[in-house]
């Protein structure tokens, strides 16, 4: 369990309170700014928001954005009629967010996304994109997504593909790309490649674990894509499910005051 050093209520710009839980370090605090001008100029970041929206469909209701990052993803939510909460570890990225929640409405929660600060069934939808390659233990993550997801609400993850994005796999652009050894072991690669990952790393978990990690925390996989050019190899994996019958409660916040 990550470190933390203090959990006490905030107020955001807008007024409203908020939980803030805090760990002892982010790894994206002071890379926020370049982040976010990386991931806005990706054409992959278009094609994951169209699967998002896609996938996760209209509201109304309450959706939970875990680790929203710089809020990529707030307005893509807010057109579709959901009231949006992002929660993310980095304050700094949180900062970069600020703009884009006060924008369409959206509360900003600094938090660990492996422990919640909602009561149990807060939100109709729980979304996330692009993180499962920065989380420590995804299936904590996915067991509070579970948690504070009402009974029938909707799961959307879309992330990088683990079978063909990750530290053993090299993408060349005028050759075929290469499969080097090491996509069975699960863990932080320190030394990755890349823009983003040889700042932060990653965390590499192969395709048949993380399914089985949503399935395990309690949903019910209705969905699997790989959105992109179908004449390629898929960058993007992205899995829609359905919250089952209730399950108990992963870190004791079954009550307390709503983000």
């Amino acid at each position: 369990m990550p470190p933390f050093v203090s959990t006490f209520l905030a107020t955001a710009a807008n007024g409203h309170e908020y939980h803030r839980v805090m760990r002892t370090s982010a790894r994206y605090d002071g890379l926020a700014d370049w982040y976010d001008d990386f991931v806005r100029s990706e054409a992959l970041t278009s094609v994951a928001l169209q699967a998002l929206e896609r996938l996760v469909g209209p509201g109304p209701g309450r959706c939970l954005d875990v680790g929203c990052g710089t809020g990529i993803a707030f307005p893509t939510l807010a057109a579709l009629d959901w009231a949006v909460v992002g929660v993310d570890v980095s304050a700094d990225q949180l900062a970069v967010a600020r703009d884009r929640a006060e924008a369409v409405g959206a509360r900003l929660v600094h938090a660990d996304a492996s422990r919640l600060p909602f009561p149990d069934g807060s939100f109709d939808a729980v979304v996330s994109l692009l993180t499962h390659t920065d989380f420590d233990d995804v299936s904590s993550v996915l067991g509070e997504a579970a948690r504070v997801g009402r009974v029938g609400s909707r799961f959307v993850y879309v992330g990088i593909h683990p079978c063909f994005v990750g530290p053993m796999i090299e993408r060349r652009a005028e050759a075929p790309h290469l499969l080097h050894p090491g996509y069975r072991r699960s863990g932080w690669w320190e030394n990755a490649s890349g823009p983003v990952r040889s700042r932060v790393g990653v965390n590499h978990i192969p395709l048949a674990e993380l399914v089985n990690a949503v399935i395990g925390a309690g949903f019910r996989l209705d969905g699997v894509e790989e959105p992109g050019d179908e004449d390629d190899y898929p960058m993007l994996l992205a899995l829609s499910a359905v919250r089952l019958a209730d399950r108990a409660p992963s870190n004791g916040h079954t009550t307390g005051r709503r983000a």
